[in-house]
């Protein structure tokens, strides 16, 4: 590439440009504190007091949200009306497969069930489509305002160009991901598994990662917030294992990260890009430069591109619309039948079965109550702990809560919002990576527990 990009001198206005809006990103999306004496980042705290001012009215606007998603879906493929034909923006929207067409009408039938409370308790009820549309939705809307809003910090301004040139010669071969990658896991890990997908569906719309990479990051890196995982531990009554618990958490998360990728269906997903053109994300760094010095590189020409204030607003709009109006009613859909199957159904207990054997050869007391918990958490990753808390053996009961953490792809959150994104993952590929993840982190885990106990 010879020296040609040594050239340009940038002026401290240039540099500013760069670093000013990535720290504010990093400060809003990224930054853990306390307050009131639970940990938290700033845009699950503004999620939660807006989530809190308009409760009363939350599930009126969620409804009607999904209920429009089903009637311009329904118009657009009737009838194809001028203003969604012409807006490639309203195009990317409605314009979707007849499996999604289906999943927004039973996310619309659904949410009118639950919110008039109509037919049967089970599908309304506070276990199932209450849970979904009362608590988690009602957190969903919130945080995809204002990570819409926000996430841009983190994805126009070089931030993710210069941490993707410092952490390339580690992500690429160890995970087979480009280095920019990292952030996208970190805002899970800090923020919430949902930002981590919002932000690697933007990227993968982008052009800056293909299919593979795309599909991977979301399944792999979407890691479990550190405050949920608390919730989890404090569920099972483990809270004082806080440490032991989470090192347990890392430990089996990148061991997963390192073996399913590798394994189909993962490993056999198309290295192409959504738009078909592939970004230049800078992994090859230009004779003269250091991995550093070509990361700042980047993201100060990053930086410049980013537009004005007009852009910034648009862009967030979109995305806020994007995910309001494309995932909320798959939420609804999948989340509520999942939970039904989980309360009303046997399936997760005889899917659990094949577990037993594998628990006993770990000599984990009580494995027909902990082969129960295995696969529930498909449906929503609360469940295991929920059901595994009565067991009587704390060792037992310490594996079913970081198995859980580690299952990584619920329906009733982040694998719905995987679905309702571009990302190439369906929910046969869900499962399997589900049930592969939790045999990878299984034995660790277990070990992990005969040690602590």
């Amino acid at each position: 590439m010879g020296n040609s990009h040594e050239k340009k001198k940038f002026t401290t206005g240039d540099y500013l440009k760069f670093i000013i809006p990535s720290i504010i990103g990093v400060l809003l999306l990224m930054f853990p504190f306390k307050y009131e004496g639970e940990t938290t980042i700033l845009v699950a705290l503004l999620a939660g007091g807006l989530t809190n001012l308009l409760e009363s009215i939350l599930p009126t606007i969620i409804v009607i949200i999904i209920a429009f998603t089903g009637i311009m879906t329904l118009a657009y493929k009737k009838s194809k009306p001028a203003f969604i034909e012409n807006s490639e923006f309203l195009k990317s929207v409605f314009n979707v497969s007849k499996f999604w067409i289906g999943a927004r009408i039973v996310g619309v039938i659904l949410s009118l069930l639950v919110y008039f409370e109509i037919g049967p308790e089970w599908i309304w009820s506070g276990d199932t489509g209450g849970l979904i549309l009362h608590d988690l939705i009602l957190g969903l809307f919130s945080i995809f305002l204002f990570a819409g809003f926000l996430l841009p910090f983190l994805t126009d301004f070089g931030l993710l160009e210069f941490i993707g040139a410092l952490l390339t010669p580690l992500m690429r071969p160890v995970f087979q991901l480009p280095g920019r990658s990292s952030i996208d896991c970190i805002a899970s890990w800090v923020g919430d598994g949902t930002i981590g997908v919002t932000l690697t569906n933007k990227q993968y719309e982008g052009g800056y990662y293909n299919a593979k990479e795309a599909s991977i990051i979301s399944t792999t890196f979407s890691a479990v917030s550190i405050t949920f995982s608390l919730v989890v531990l404090n569920q099972v009554g483990l809270v004082h294992l806080f440490g032991p618990y989470y090192l347990t958490i890392i430990i089996s998360g990148i061991v997963a990260a390192i073996i399913v990728p590798r394994i189909p269906p993962l490993s056999r997903k198309k290295e192409t890009y959504y738009t078909g053109v592939k970004k230049d994300i800078g992994e090859d760094v230009p004779e003269g430069f250091t991995n550093a010095q070509w990361g700042t590189y980047l993201a100060v020409k990053k930086a410049e591109e980013s537009g004005g204030v007009a852009k910034f607003l648009s862009n967030g709009v979109k995305t806020v619309l994007d995910m309001w109006l494309g995932v909320l009613p798959v939420i609804m859909a999948f989340g509520t039948i999942a939970l039904i199957i989980a309360e009303s159904t046997p399936v997760f207990e005889w899917l659990g079965m094949p577990f037993i054997p594998i628990l006993k050869l770990f000599q984990v007391p009580y494995a027909v109550e902990a082969s129960q918990t295995m696969v529930v958490g498909f449906a929503d990753m609360f469940l295991p702990s929920v059901i595994g808390a009565s067991i009587p053996s704390e060792m037992t009961r310490f594996i079913v809560a970081t198995v859980s953490v580690t299952q990584l792809v619920y329906l009733s959150e982040v694998g719905a919002v995987i679905l309702g994104s571009r990302i190439p993952v369906s929910l046969k590929d869900l499962f399997i990576i589900f049930i592969e993840r939790t045999l990878v982190t299984l034995p660790i885990i277990a070990i992990a527990a005969h040690i602590i106990f």
